[in-house]
């Protein structure tokens, strides 16, 4: 029995404790400046526990408390990346991982703590898994496709400001969607320039074209261009929505709305609509990334969370490439685990 087996043995409840404490530092760490009492609000703890822990990490050194709120020190950080491997083997999160990933038949599974469906927090631990897998597998001179989406945009405020990594290039994979200038891939792309010292390309288009402006459309030079590097692409980031939900964002038709019913869309991404055999069943004529270039880009991150958004990752697995990496959250993880061993 080695050291740390004998110790949980001794002190079973440590192992709770640790799991607690290392919860707190790392939300102070993604939400910097906070205050005691969101942090209590943010994990359902009292205010007194959360004060207890405060004044604990303080006195180690961990954290550094001001008027504007909390801080983890860099031995804070570090300590953070040390524990992270043990923490998701007690938790349960490897051996999940390792399930999905063999249940999905898909390359890399990261899940997160919590349910994105009610959980804020949740939704943080998701864009900043994402930030760390894509600064950790960014190469010179990478041109990488992002698009649009409320989840997709919270990963650019967790990347790192660095210019350590040369000529990066970043390309909006679609056109807009919906009103909201800060959701969409073109203003994502350029957050993400703008942290990583790279350059950008946007795709100022319509999300929807109709035939005859789409046969036009690509014959700009711009869109031949950008057509090109999706070709050159060597990550491409991006999330998975509810069918339904995303043919309502797009302010979709009737008749439209009808056609996904009729066809027993599940889910959506890129444009395309699919059942849940994860078969395309519509698809809306926009020019972006299209279906049959993921095939051949080396890495793939779809970032989705929430266990309502499980029945949409089900959909789109069912024909997602062998190359992607899902970056999700115990909610959706449960929920998917739960669907295939019925």
């Amino acid at each position: 029995m080695d050291i740390l087996k004998a110790q949980l043995e001794l002190m079973p409840e440590w192992k709770d404790m640790l799991q607690q404490r290392y919860q707190i530092l790392y939300t102070i760490a993604l939400s910097k400046g906070i205050g005691r009492r969101t942090l209590a609000e943010t994990l359902q703890l009292s205010e007194r526990e959360v004060r207890k822990e405060f004044d604990l990490l303080r006195a180690q050194g961990l954290i550094l408390v001001s008027r504007e709120g909390a801080e983890v020190t860099p031995p804070g950080q570090q300590l953070l990346v040390e524990l992270k491997s043990l923490v998701d083997e007690w938790s349960g999160r490897h051996e999940k991982e390792t399930t999905l990933k063999r249940l999905l038949g898909i390359e890399e599974v990261h899940i997160v703590a919590g349910n994105s469906d009610d959980s804020e927090q949740a939704q943080l631990l998701l864009a900043d898994e994402a930030a760390k897998w894509i600064f950790a597998n960014l190469k010179p001179r990478m041109i990488t496709a992002v698009t649009g989406g409320t989840t997709i945009a919270k990963i650019a405020d967790h990347l790192p400001q660095s210019s350590k990594i040369e000529q990066l290039q970043f390309v909006a994979a679609r056109g807009g969607i919906g009103k909201d200038v800060q959701l969409q891939a073109n203003t994502i792309a350029a957050l993400f320039a703008e942290k990583l010292n790279g350059s950008y390309k946007t795709l100022y288009i319509p999300d929807r074209l109709s035939e005859s402006a789409y046969e036009a459309m690509t014959q700009e030079p711009f869109v031949q261009e950008m057509m090109a590097l999706y070709e050159q692409m060597s990550i491409l980031v991006h999330g998975i929505g509810d069918a339904t939900e995303m043919a309502r964002r797009r302010s979709s038709s009737s008749e439209e709305l009808k056609l996904l019913k009729e066809q027993q869309a599940v889910s959506e991404a890129f444009g395309y609509y699919f059942n849940a055999r994860g078969e395309v069943v519509h698809r809306i004529r926009t020019i972006g990334v299209q279906l049959e270039q993921l095939e051949q880009t080396p890495h793939i991150v779809a970032v989705a969370g929430g266990a309502q958004k499980a029945h949409a990752l089900d959909s789109y697995f069912q024909q997602a490439p062998k190359q992607t990496v899902l970056i999700t959250d115990e909610g959706a993880a449960d929920q998917l685990i739960k669907e295939h061993t019925l």
